[in-house]
């Protein structure tokens, strides 16, 4: 399976994975104006032997199938403040 990756020009490190390259139309209206602009970074063949930096490529696979669609967030930063240090005695 192929999928055509746009990056947002609106928010950071937010990718887009779509189906058919330029197929725009298939995101939901509320989605595209939340995701500003789109710009074409990539194609790529989702075979079940490739691996993906940040997502799985199951899921994205399963989502293109089923939306035609898949959108890619940003990582979630955990406060390193929270951690367990073991620095208490």
């Amino acid at each position: 399976m192929l999928a055509y990756v746009y990056k947002s020009l609106k928010k950071a490190d937010t990718y887009v994975y779509l189906a058919g390259r330029d197929e725009l139309a298939r995101l939901p209206e509320p989605l595209r104006a939340q995701l500003g602009e789109l710009r074409f970074v990539l194609e790529v063949a989702l075979t079940p032997e490739r691996r993906l930096a940040q997502e799985d490529p199951a899921v994205v696979r399963a989502n293109l199938a089923a939306r035609g669609f898949h959108i890619q967030f940003p990582p979630t930063v955990q406060d390193p403040m929270s951690d367990d240090w073991g620095t208490d005695a």
